[in-house]
């Protein structure tokens, strides 16, 4: 198993290398300056990974317009351009751009959808939803291009539907959907462990006492969700994390290999 794995990897990284020999497009590289706030407080090696993976995304994934939507370069752009600021810290050796993600499906706007809640202690609750953005385990991700646009128009509020949708590849890529995405060092697996469940169980404890967080606590649905709400935050408002939350803020930055509270505002 361990030299298929190897095998994958090197036809991986030299079709990658194929992908990366074409010039950089100006007009997607407008888009993402345009779109991306974030890409302007990377440094010129981070903005040239993060061209890299949308490179590669854009290659590899398949966009698919729903209810009347077409698709364009700027909507295709932007959104692989988010996605892939999660992949920033990432060499070739350390990231697959999303494996199992094949296809990404736009809505114009939020889309209402029946959805099945899981909370802990086996509690769930039925409900209408109006839904901003779904993943799917091994893919594919459904997305409101609307909400899309509002969550990187202001990039400090905590808020992107990208960054947590995609947040949930991540999670999903150990297998299983659980907060626990795969690691670089078996080492990390237990701070991992006690730092998140510890936040986690705050945090589902100041929901049912109602009491006050510097995080969404629709991050208490399950830890999953905790995963991908802490994800926001930590490349949206990495100074706040830091400073309520620095145990928490360590392990995302050893995750992400990225350090956002450093970056320039």
């Amino acid at each position: 198993m361990f030299y298929i794995q190897r095998i994958t990897h090197h036809f991986r990284k030299r079709r990658w290398a194929k992908i990366r020999q074409a010039p950089f497009s100006e007009a997607w590289r407008e888009i993402i300056a345009r779109r991306i706030p974030a890409y302007s407080r990377l440094d010129t090696a981070g903005q040239k990974r993060l061209e890299d993976w949308t490179q590669i995304f854009l290659a590899e994934k398949e966009f698919t317009g729903c209810d009347g939507l077409e698709m364009t370069d700027e909507i295709r752009v932007t959104i692989a351009a988010a996605a892939c600021m999660l992949l920033v810290g990432f060499e070739d050796n350390q990231a697959r751009c999303y494996p199992s993600l094949t296809s990404i499906f736009v809505y114009p706007q939020q889309y209402e959808r029946t959805t099945m809640r899981h909370f802990e202690g086996g509690l769930a609750i039925e409900s209408d939803s109006t839904i901003l953005g779904e993943s799917w385990h091994r893919g594919p991700i459904v997305l409101s291009w609307c909400n899309v646009e509002m969550g990187l128009a202001n990039d400090a509020d905590g808020h992107n539907v990208v960054f947590h949708e995609f947040a949930h590849q991540l999670d999903d890529e150990s297998g299983r959907t659980d907060g626990a995405p795969v690691l670089g060092d078996r080492r990390q697996y237990g701070p991992w462990a006690r730092v998140l469940g510890t936040e986690y169980q705050k945090l589902v404890d100041a929901a049912m006492r109602h009491r006050k967080s510097s995080l969404d606590k629709y991050g208490a649905t399950n830890p999953a969700e905790f995963f991908a709400v802490v994800t926001e935050e930590f490349f949206e408002q990495p100074h706040q994390l830091l400073r309520l939350h620095p145990d928490l803020y360590e392990q995302f930055k050893a995750f992400y290999k990225q350090d956002p509270a450093q970056q320039p505002k």
